[in-house]
């Protein structure tokens, strides 16, 4: 299995927000890796809602991006997030992406989040291959 990569190494959304590891364990499955800090927590002091659906949408549009082979930037259509348990500071939250479908223009995918052997919250997304390159 390949290591994981830092995908969070430039100014933006995802390295402000403490980051993601990721890395290829197939051809469809795909994985993601943070730790909740305390930037991540709301005022119950679990891991905030806003920030599950932002690494999930990160970590999957990744995945996406890879499916497509590196060729497209690839934008969220549609995410539709479920929670399911919570995570408190210093949880390991692991991402496993799946993709269902490539076409021409579509890919589709299915994520899980589990923190400590237990789930977090499950997505399902649609996102749109375009013609835009990645700003430096």
């Amino acid at each position: 299995m390949k290591k994981f990569e830092n995908i969070s190494t430039k100014p933006g959304f995802m390295k402000h927000n403490g980051g993601l590891m990721f890395r290829k364990i197939n051809k469809n499955k795909y994985q993601f890796k943070t730790t909740v800090k305390k930037i991540h927590l709301n005022r119950a002091g679990i891991t905030h809602g806003g920030f599950l659906s932002g690494i999930i949408d990160a970590g999957s549009g990744t995945a996406v991006h890879r499916a497509s082979g590196n060729k497209h930037v690839c934008v969220t259509i549609s995410l539709d997030i479920k929670f399911i348990g919570s995570s408190e500071i210093g949880d390991k939250i692991i991402g496993d992406v799946e993709i269902q479908k490539v076409t021409n223009s579509l890919i589709f995918m299915r994520c899980k989040l589990s923190s400590n052997k237990k789930i977090l919250a499950i997505g399902s997304g649609v996102w749109k291959k375009t013609r835009r390159n990645f700003i430096n």
